[in-house]
């Protein structure tokens, strides 16, 4: 039966009990000019926080941002809404996204309105 996991920061999430939270990373690095901001593991409501701090510093700091998105293995409306917000604030372009993202930028439109690379180099090109 599910029931609210804790993870290490006292955050709680849907799951089963003995189950650990989902972790997530962002790591941040220039490339050609180019902020990229690589991130790795599952964005929801509650994982989502930290990944929009880094890509609201980045939009405010540098004229092209790229998100790595090769890491994300599951991403729910709160993720789509930050990048579609991140995209309004300045210029952002999606790298890599796997194949369930690319499937959920096709069904909500979104694919026809972020900049979507197949390579993070591809991302950083002019």
């Amino acid at each position: 039966m599910p029931t609210l996991v804790s993870s290490a920061d006292g955050k709680q999430w849907p799951g089963q009990a003995g189950e650990t939270a989902p972790v997530t990373a962002v790591h941040q690095y220039e490339l050609c000019g180019s902020w990229v901001v690589a991130t790795h593991g599952p964005y929801d409501m509650h994982s989502t926080p930290p990944l929009a701090d880094a890509l609201n510093a980045a939009v405010r700091k540098h004229p092209k941002v790229i998100l790595d998105a090769s890491g994300v293995d599951f991403a729910d409306s709160s993720f789509l809404n930050l990048l579609i917000l991140t995209h309004q604030a300045g210029t952002l372009r999606v790298a890599a996204p796997p194949e369930q993202l690319q499937r959920l930028f096709a069904i909500t439109g979104t694919d026809a309105v972020l900049e979507i690379r197949a390579t993070v180099n591809d991302a950083a090109a002019p």
